[in-house]
């Protein structure tokens, strides 16, 4: 009899084994799983470096240094039209013509810049511009614009935005070389295109 009793024992045992077993869930399996083996984010950088996102740094130093390379434009745009006898000449009314198509044209550019900086998660960039850097006018430079009247305020403001020009292709055509984002990359093209084609009219527009 207890010889009978100890493998009644053992047996229920082994049952209750069993049991506990058949308890465990699929989560366990998961909580096991290697490192390796969890999702990673679309934003983060792979293990060779390359970014899994749509934007890169080129593509943030972009938006963010043309809005303010575009406010200075708007700002020089708005001193030319606001000098006294600007439109008492051919030359002062053409100016006013091509101030008032930079202002239109680059206002819409600097709402379409921040909303890509907000899709990229870097809203809150920021990057400085100084004088001379890809254009930038000085204080002093934007103080004797606001100073001058007639033709003399429109010679100076076709000199300064022709330099002005030249820096923000330089910016665009370096975003497109080692920028990633499509749209950002568009637009650099777009205003390579817009404001060569404004260079070139300023120039002439100085000969006369």
């Amino acid at each position: 009899m207890k010889k009978t009793n100890l493998t009644r024992s053992a047996a229920v045992l082994a049952i209750a084994a069993l049991g506990l077993a058949g308890c465990s869930t699929p989560n366990d399996d998961a909580d096991t799983a290697p490192a390796s083996q969890a999702p990673t984010s679309a934003g983060a950088e792979q293990g060779d470096g390359e970014q899994t996102g749509a934007a890169n740094e080129a593509d943030v130093e972009f938006a963010t240094g043309m809005i303010v390379h575009h406010q200075q434009a708007i700002e020089m745009s708005g001193m030319v039209l606001g000098a006294e006898g600007l439109r008492e000449t051919a030359l002062g009314r053409e100016t006013a013509e091509l101030a008032e198509e930079i202002k239109a044209a680059q206002g819409p550019e600097i709402g379409q810049m921040e909303k890509m900086l907000g899709q990229w998660g870097a809203h809150d960039a920021h990057q400085g511009m100084d004088h001379g850097d890809m254009g930038m006018m000085s204080e002093d430079d934007l103080e004797a614009l606001r100073e001058a009247s007639g033709d003399e305020a429109a010679r100076m403001f076709l000199e300064q935005m022709i330099v002005h020009h030249e820096g923000a292709v330089a910016m665009a055509q370096t975003v497109i070389a080692e920028g990633q984002d499509a749209e950002a990359r568009g637009l650099a093209q777009e205003i390579i295109d817009a404001q060569n084609s404004e260079i070139a009219k300023m120039r002439s527009m100085l000969e006369g």
